[in-house]
């Protein structure tokens, strides 16, 4: 019934890009769907009725812009330290330790931090993620994580309760 779901889903997403119902697109956009949906059959969520509900999706939608200011940020951030050249940087990498419970949750918050300059998700053990920092501050996990996780993180916890 998921992947029946996941293939409905995928056409009408098919057909609202193509904007057509000529058989033949239709006919791609089934082929496409059906591979996707055979594809992605483990990440299926086991509740379907909780993927569907509208206070997700309303997180969802509002993480976009979340995100995309955290991203013009960190990219203005990177730009200034590129243009001062005494600016001082740290590299380094850090461990951080998230409290999101969903592995779903978990790659997309690593997506996240690799999207956002300056930062990069190396390696996701359990709840801990390795992240090269451009400039690190603070000694401890803790405070990496309340720098590099913590805005995410809320969010996400949202989306994926």
């Amino acid at each position: 019934m998921k992947q029946v779901a996941c293939i409905v889903l995928g056409m009408l997403v098919w057909i609202g890009l193509t904007w057509s119902v000529r058989w033949e697109d239709v006919l791609a956009g089934f082929l496409i769907s059906l591979m996707v949906s055979l594809m992605l059959s483990k990440m299926y969520p086991e509740n379907l009725a909780g993927a569907l509900n509208p206070r997700r999706w309303f997180w969802a939608l509002l993480y976009v812009p979340y995100f995309l200011y955290h991203c013009v940020k960190a990219n203005l951030d990177v730009a200034y330290r590129v243009l001062h050249l005494h600016t001082p940087i740290r590299p380094g990498f850090v461990k951080v330790r998230t409290s999101l419970a969903s592995e779903t949750a978990r790659t997309i918050l690593a997506n996240s931090i690799t999207l956002t300059p300056g930062t990069l998700t190396v390696d996701v053990e359990g709840q801990d993620l390795f992240v090269h920092w451009i400039n690190v501050r603070g000694e401890t996990v803790e405070e990496h994580t309340r720098a590099i996780v913590r805005p995410f993180e809320r969010v996400l916890e949202e989306i994926f309760r």
